[in-house]
């Protein structure tokens, strides 16, 4: 890091969102390894009071191996420097972010000077009014946060390369206008989709439908119109609305910078190489595990399709130098897609021979105690191969 950056977050107070999620809590590691003479980091933590979020910022943070070279850099001073954390009970996906104490609140909007919204539901078949009150309204709930904020300096937003839906060819760092669709199709009304579940839950509950059958209903809803408007999933347009939420509730003198990072992976260096969060993973290194376990054989795929992927504090790396960089930068309004196939291209073919040569020279070692032999994976490349092999497989199984 530079100079500069380290020393412009010096005394700085930073409100991060969705503080328990993969990606911001690599954020919080680096930014206290850097800079432990940041006054504070308010963590916003689902919770019902602060003794419960104070427990999770414990338990899913600072206890994580994750800190362990923030532990051994500082040694007795750990302490002092873990306490500049400050768990806060909360969800965006309610208006003032959740938080009912209003002298807490106006500490907070007296004292932030960085705001980063992390908060985020990443299913890509997520219950549709789940995932709109948290990407969608959540990015409408922060806005309205920091422009009551005195002394705000800049917002950062989270999002995803991935809002560019089904477009094809060279995808801009360019904000969505408020109602704009990949495809070209009728005005999305973020009011409207709103409405749309619930005139659904209503219906539902006329029905006295199970909890089973309300859960279908809600994530066959969101992947409908995602389709239906060139979103291939219900978190892309989620997150996609979320950006223009944040846009237009955010007011312009506040500098505002949108994060579009790719398929997001485990540490490449910082704070240490090949940190992830535990099982199910949810990135790309879950493909890379399941192969040297033994219990991935094939793969659906084209083999010469181009991965983009990034590791993790690569991604933190270029949040912080945007904060730094957009701060106190009246109607500042950036994009950032950060992402890894330009310059360093990756195909399926690629992570196969890669991760084939590491098991090999390391492999998994089984519940036996024995090393798991991999194999050459199988990589499918259309859906009449797959389905051809899964006949195949189905009709040897019978015998």
């Amino acid at each position: 890091m530079g100079l500069d950056i380290v020393q412009f977050l010096e005394n700085k107070t930073i409100l991060v969102t969705g503080a328990t999620g993969f990606l911001a809590k690599i954020f919080v590691e680096k930014m206290l390894r850097i800079q432990p003479n940041v006054k504070k980091i308010y963590v916003l933590i689902r919770a019902v009071d602060k003794q419960a979020a104070t427990l999770r910022l414990h338990e899913e943070l600072t206890e994580k191996k994750l800190f362990d070279i923030l532990r051994e850099k500082w040694a007795e001073n750990f302490n002092s420097i873990v306490e500049k954390l400050s768990p806060i009970p909360g969800d965006v996906s309610h208006e003032n972010l959740g938080v009912h104490d209003y002298d807490l609140r106006s500490e907070m909007s007296r004292e932030i000077d960085i705001i980063v919204n992390s908060a985020a539901t990443t299913n890509f078949d997520e219950r549709y009014d789940i995932a709109l009150a948290v990407n969608t309204f959540g990015a409408k709930h922060v806005a309205e946060f920091a422009v009551r904020c005195a002394n705000i300096k800049m917002l950062l937003h989270i999002s995803t390369a991935y809002v560019c839906g089904n477009m094809t060819g060279i995808i801009r760092e360019k904000a969505f206008n408020m109602g704009e669709t990949p495809n070209g199709s009728r005005e999305l009304d973020v009011n409207e989709e709103k409405l749309l579940v619930e005139e659904l839950m209503n219906e539902l509950q006329e029905k006295s439908a199970s909890q089973e059958e309300i859960n279908i209903a809600l994530k066959n809803l969101g992947l409908q119109r995602a389709r239906l408007h060139g979103w291939p999933n219900t978190y892309t347009l989620t997150k996609a609305m979320g950006e223009m939420m944040m846009q237009h509730h955010l007011k312009q003198n506040i500098p505002l910078a949108v994060m579009r990072p790719t398929i997001i992976t485990s540490t490449y260096r910082e704070p240490f190489a090949g940190w992830t969060e535990g099982f199910p993973l949810r990135t790309m290194d879950s493909i890379a595990i399941h192969y040297g376990r033994g219990r991935l054989k094939n793969f659906l795929g084209n083999p010469n399709t181009i991965l983009d992927t990034l590791p993790a504090d690569m991604v933190v790396n270029a949040m912080i130098v945007a904060i730094a960089v957009h701060a106190n930068q009246p109607n500042s309004n950036k994009i950032y897609q950060v992402g890894s196939s330009k310059k360093h291209p990756v195909t399926y073919s690629d992570l196969h021979d890669v991760i084939r040569s590491y098991f090999q020279d390391s492999p998994w070692i089984g519940e036996n105690g024995e090393p798991v032999k991999v194999h050459k994976l199988k990589i499918i490349g259309s859906m009449a191969s797959f389905n051809k092999h899964l006949r195949l497989y189905i009709l040897l199984s019978k015998l």
